[in-house]
């Protein structure tokens, strides 16, 4: 029997494996938050040897119905609690009853088994702090850095020292990549606009680590107006936008485009209102004023090598 039209789709469900060597207590909060914004925690297990003592207490567990996985050290110098998790992880994704996994770790022992994972079409989540090395993260669907996610940009902002402890600028995708990204969105799209909603999304798809919160910031487009010169983000009544800066093109540049586009128009081009539009779509905020003229028939006068005749462009012959 088919799906009825209009009922809530059925939010996905989640395996949650925690590494209780790797991954302190105080985030356990921030843990299911988190996952909240994704799917629904349906299993919950966490793995370590709590004969050591851990502050992963047992009221800790109870609030959050995680169930403890006792693992002792057999052999000095092996883990037995990354072993354990990997057991469980593959049980249940045989088993096949979890739409995803979130896998809280910092530990790259773990980089393997996400992408076992997703090569079974199933979505990884992964949690760590600041420290977990690139290969854990990038072979996750997405990875959130614990020890900053409860920090407001306000916090940050307030505190120097704070921001210095917290963020880990080297092991994080760098400002100039994510600004190298933008850039080639803008290319795409052919256009000076992109949607905010569409630019954070290309981000997280092609950064998986990919958070403004991981630069000190709470919100993608404070982090965008902070940290990028060349772009500004302007709101529309309840929709906000990316806009790319445009800086004066020269003279120079705009009379090589407008040859160019009458000559790849034979020659001739019958409405000057057509050079004019396609200046202002290539060159966000383009007008002829900036020039020093009044009127776009006056500009292409002055142009040598062109033949304005009414609203007639013509390349001189």
């Amino acid at each position: 029997m088919g799906k009825e039209t209009g009922t809530v789709e059925e939010k996905k469900q989640f395996a949650v494996l925690i590494d209780a060597d790797n991954v302190s207590a105080k985030y356990a909060q921030v843990i299911f938050d988190e996952l909240d914004k994704y799917g629904y925690a349906s299993c919950r297990r966490i793995y370590g040897n709590w004969s050591k003592g851990s502050d992963w207490t047992e009221k800790k567990l109870l609030d959050y119905s995680i169930m403890p996985i006792q693992q002792f050290d057999y052999t000095t110098g092996k883990n037995a609690t990354d072993m354990a998790m990997v057991i469980d992880a593959m049980d249940l994704l045989y088993k096949d009853k979890v739409d995803g996994f979130c896998l809280v770790t910092s530990d790259s022992d773990f980089t393997r088994l996400a992408m076992r994972l997703r090569e079974e079409q199933k979505y990884v989540l992964g949690m760590g702090e600041s420290k977990t090395p690139q290969a854990l993260k990038k072979a996750c669907n997405k990875f959130v850095l614990l020890n900053l996610v409860g920090e407001t940009e306000k916090e940050l902002s307030g505190s120097p020292e704070l921001l210095a402890q917290s963020l880990d600028m080297d092991n994080v995708t760098s400002i100039e990549e994510v600004e190298k990204t933008i850039n080639m969105m803008f290319n795409e799209q052919g256009s000076g606009v992109l949607d905010l909603g569409y630019v954070g999304n290309r981000l997280a798809e092609k950064f998986t680590d990919f958070d403004a919160r991981n630069y000190g910031y709470s919100k993608l487009s404070v982090f965008l107006n902070e940290e990028m010169k060349h772009f500004r983000v302007k709101k529309d009544s309840n929709h906000s936008y990316l806009e790319k800066e445009q800086t004066q093109v020269s003279r120079q540049e705009i009379e090589a485009e407008i040859f160019d586009m009458i000559w790849k128009n034979g020659g001739t081009i019958d409405n000057l209102s057509i050079i004019h539009e396609e200046l202002k779509r290539k060159h966000r905020g383009f007008e002829v004023s900036n020039y020093g003229y009044k009127a776009m028939s006056k500009f292409l006068r002055s142009i040598h090598g062109l033949s304005v005749n009414a609203n007639t462009v013509k390349l001189k012959k």
